[in-house]
């Protein structure tokens, strides 16, 4: 790689790490504190806690990478035509190949490292993610592990204890059950202890009251009772994969007996796609920013900042492709929809540079800009020299 090269490269990726790192924190921040309830409903360690974090970092950053790598292309270009460094290239008679090469093999390495990180890793852990959530919420034990204090196990029910003894033995239980819409129930015991299956907890020496809708109140004493908690078990501590937490084989072969491929088959078909499709994201906008912002330019041109205008263009292309994965959802015949978005967009900006035409506002655009530019500028004049003087 020649000198220029390198030296182009090595700016576009300090700026392209400047851009992704605060915007990746922020969104990883907002995942996380939206998790926080792994620790306030089953009672985790802060160890625990910080372990899931670090498995849904990783899956957030094939969607950030594309836009932190249009601002590092953008203002990395901007601030190199700003110091006449683009024109002194362009009058050397250096190729445009200087300043589109390192980009574009900057981009190739982002869409490798995108299209393994969502198709082999950001499964894998999507998957433990999901099966650490589920085993937390598995052991009852662990969501009213803090003795006296309300634990809401499930929807309507919730369970306190005094003390919690060793070999499972849990003394002064409360359980408040309201999920039965005809009566409510109110269980007391002196002690009591989850079997080793997790499906029942068996409580001694305490009473039930039992409220009907009409308020009357019925009281029963008990040695021995089982409160039956096989559902609550099976519904929370069972992971459920949903299409985004499989890997690219299993999409290209569904298990016809998976209960969620047959619950929703059109998300399968939409994900292998999007899988297909997403990871040459970064190379669109890439192509596109160095259309936009790789050639030369006046600084009394009127232009918009190239920034905005990539960006903008980078968001409604995100909005397309997502769009179109959508509508391969709802019907195959739509199929070749996600594939065009990319191969359109990127194959005209390539077409582009391959020419070697610069993109430029519409003469008409600039001619009436560069008016109200003067007349603005000459109400200013006007202000600030109300009286005609010299200034």
């Amino acid at each position: 790689m020649k000198l220029l090269e390198a030296y182009v490269l090595k700016r576009v990726w300090q700026m392209f790490l400047t851009a992704l790192l605060p915007v990746l924190a922020i969104i990883w921040t907002t995942q996380v504190l939206a998790r926080i309830n792994l620790v306030t409903d089953s009672g985790q360690s802060i160890g625990s806690f910080m372990k899931l974090a670090s498995l849904i970092l990783p899956t957030l950053i094939p969607a950030v990478m594309p836009f932190a790598l249009v601002i590092g292309i953008t203002q990395t270009l901007t601030a190199m035509n700003n110091d006449s460094e683009l024109p002194v290239i362009d009058a050397a008679g250096a190729p445009r190949s200087i300043i589109n090469r390192p980009v574009i093999v900057l981009a190739a390495a982002l869409c490798a490292f995108s299209f393994t990180l969502s198709n082999f890793v950001e499964p894998k852990l999507r998957v433990a993610a999901r099966d650490m959530i589920a085993a937390a919420y598995a052991d009852l034990l662990s969501s009213v592990i803090e003795e006296k204090t309300f634990r809401r196990v499930g929807d309507g029910l919730y369970v306190q204890i005094s003390e919690r003894l060793s070999g499972r033995i849990l003394k002064g239980l409360f359980v408040a059950d309201s999920r039965d819409p005809n009566f409510d129930l109110i269980y007391y015991a002196r002690e009591g202890a989850v079997d080793e299956s997790g499906k029942a907890l068996v409580m001694r020496d305490g009473e039930v009251q039992r409220k009907a809708p009409d308020g009357n109140v019925s009281v029963v004493r008990f040695d021995s009772y089982s409160f039956d908690l096989s559902e609550l078990s099976q519904t929370r501590g069972q992971a459920r994969y949903k299409a985004n937490d499989r890997d690219l084989f299993f999409l290209m072969s569904p298990d016809p007996t998976d209960p969620d491929v047959i619950k929703s088959p059109g998300e399968y078909r939409a994900e292998f796609h999007e899988r297909l499709t997403g990871w040459l994201m970064p190379m669109v906008v890439a192509l596109i920013s160095l259309v936009i912002a790789g050639d030369a330019r006046s600084h009394r041109e009127a232009r918009l900042h190239p920034m905005a205008i990539t960006l903008t263009t980078a968001l409604g292309l995100y909005w397309l492709s997502s769009y179109t994965v959508n509508l391969v959802e709802r019907s195959p015949a739509y199929t070749p929809l996600p594939y065009l978005v990319p191969l359109v967009a990127g194959g005209g900006a390539l077409l582009v540079l391959l020419r070697g035409r610069a993109l430029r506002m519409p003469a008409a655009f600039t001619r009436h800009s560069s008016g109200w530019l003067s007349a603005v500028q000459a109400r200013i004049d006007g202000i600030d020299n109300p009286k005609g003087g010299p200034r």
